[in-house]
């Protein structure tokens, strides 16, 4: 009979504790807060870039290897450029004639500079004269027809010098642009040829060869990936609803598929100021505070950026609050809260409930 009535009261109390579990019944809780934003992105080098040509063509040989460290500078590949370099050789053959006839003009510019001497010369004299007869004509010592023979004799003087001085300009002229076409034909075919060998634009890693030799790539064809070696960053996206409360110097808890239960440390140390409007997204950049042991370019990674914390405040489930305002008291009464802060499970409760009470999971 008294094993019949435990039975009986464990029975009773089992029903009692699934009658309040199936209820939902639970009393707010103390803890710590977070209020966090999501972003999600990749692992990248530090200066990490994807090379492209200036130029089309057929990819004539390949001089690198993934994995290897580069130079600034170094030749990555060699695109075919027989038309290139054939171009800069009549360019350097004409530069050479042009030298040649500089020559030539360099002659001329001087028989010309005797030219302008002479007509100087000539100038001078005829304008003495002209002016010693002007002073004297006044006195009726030379005649009108001889006057006027002096005064067109320097008129032709000073034309003449004029014409001299400026057929020199023009010679000139002229040798200097010839020499400054010539140059500068040169060195755009140099400069042509020169893009057919790609170069790295600074030192590091190469990440990756995306390409054969004899493939015929253009300017729109990836080449390789190169970046800093042991220098990661983190380019992660967030949503522009979430992108206000995201400020430079915020830290995070990042997650990788690489590392799976690990949580890393990173801080935000750049924005940048517009969004892609295809995503709806801005991009972020952040430095690991304590960087795993191994990484590499394009591992996923997910990240929580940490708003502001908050310790020691009552606390409910996200799932008990309703309409973002109310919860259930009495089973079916509702009753209005203020709330605060929330994360991905609980919100914080400001006002309108006390740690002793009692409220229910919404049906």
């Amino acid at each position: 009979m008294k094993c019949c009535k435990i039975l009986l009261c464990l029975s009773l109390i089992l029903i009692v504790s699934c009658a309040k579990k199936d209820k939902g019944e639970i009393k707010p809780t103390k803890g710590d807060i977070t209020e966090s934003v999501y972003a999600s992105g990749v692992v990248k080098s530090e200066n990490q870039y994807t090379v492209y040509s200036t130029v089309n063509g057929v990819l004539q040989k390949i001089n690198v290897t993934a994995g290897q460290t580069i130079t600034q500078g170094q030749a990555l590949f060699q695109i075919e450029s027989d038309k290139a370099s054939l171009n800069t050789e009549n360019a350097r053959l004409a530069y050479q004639l042009s030298q040649e006839s500089n020559h030539y003009v360099q002659d001329k510019i001087s028989e010309m500079e005797t030219k302008v001497q002479a007509a100087k010369d000539k100038l001078a004299l005829d304008q003495s004269v002209y002016n010693r007869n002007k002073n004297i004509k006044q006195y009726n010592v030379i005649s009108e027809v001889d006057y006027e023979r002096v005064e067109l004799a320097y008129k032709n003087s000073k034309s003449n010098y004029e014409a001299a001085l400026k057929q020199l300009s023009q010679l000139k002229e002229q040798l200097k642009n010839e020499q400054s076409r010539s140059n500068i034909n040169l060195k755009i075919n140099q400069k042509a040829q020169s893009d057919f060998t790609i170069k790295s634009a600074f030192s590091g890693e190469l990440f990756d060869v995306l390409v054969k030799e004899g493939t015929l790539i253009t300017t729109q064809t990836p080449l390789a990936v190169i970046g800093e070696k042991n220098s990661y960053l983190l380019e992660l996206d967030v949503d522009e609803n979430d992108m206000v409360h995201v400020k430079i110097g915020q830290s995070m808890e990042v997650t990788m598929d690489s590392y799976k239960g690990k949580v890393f440390e990173a801080t935000v140390d750049k924005i940048y100021p517009i969004m892609d409007v295809r995503s709806r997204t801005f991009k972020i950049e952040a430095h690991f505070t304590n960087p795993p042991k191994q990484l590499y370019p394009n591992l996923t990674a997910e990240a929580n950026i940490i708003i502001q914390t908050k310790k020691n405040v009552l606390t409910i489930p996200k799932s008990y609050l309703i309409d973002n305002e109310y919860v259930l008291v009495n089973e079916d009464q509702k009753r209005k809260v203020k709330i605060g802060l929330n994360d991905y499970q609980n919100v914080e409760i400001l006002s309108g409930l006390n740690a002793e009470e009692t409220i229910y999971k919404p049906k």
